[in-house]
């Protein structure tokens, strides 16, 4: 999500309206790192919120509550399936291992942009080919 995250903002696609009661839009504020760092980052209270918001999800929602829990990440407690007891014990392996793997991918790919706009302001390798850096 962070990795698709970066790359829809930068492409100009924001939510509509207002972000908070003053009027802020979306879009009023900077994409990447300068949405945290920077004079026009968003305000701190904004920050806790979304702090406390990932806080609460961990601890209460994303977390096994019946028990019932085949492998580390398993959250279905119960109630999502998607027809995962129908696969083979190799079946289920390979998914496991074929998530893991695309985790990992955007795992790379979120910190490749973040190290490209800090190296050079442009998260997005190809933008900036035109530039003249002599």
């Amino acid at each position: 999500l962070a990795f698709l995250g970066q790359i829809v903002t930068r492409a100009g696609i924001h939510l509509p309206g207002s972000i908070d009661t003053d009027g802020d839009s979306f879009d009023s504020y900077p994409d990447g790192a300068a949405a945290l760092f920077g004079p026009d980052a968003i305000p701190t209270a904004g920050l806790i919120q979304i702090i406390g918001f990932i806080g609460f999800l961990e601890l209460f929602v994303m977390k096994d509550v019946t028990g019932e829990a085949e492998f580390a990440g398993d959250f279905r407690n119960g109630a999502l399936d998607f027809g995962w007891d129908t696969f083979g014990p190799e079946t289920q392996l390979k998914k496991r291992a074929i998530e893991l793997n695309n985790g990992r991918a955007a795992m790379m790919g979120i910190l490749g942009l973040m190290m490209h706009e800090q190296l050079e302001g442009n998260p997005v390798i190809g933008f900036g080919f035109a530039t003249n850096y002599s």
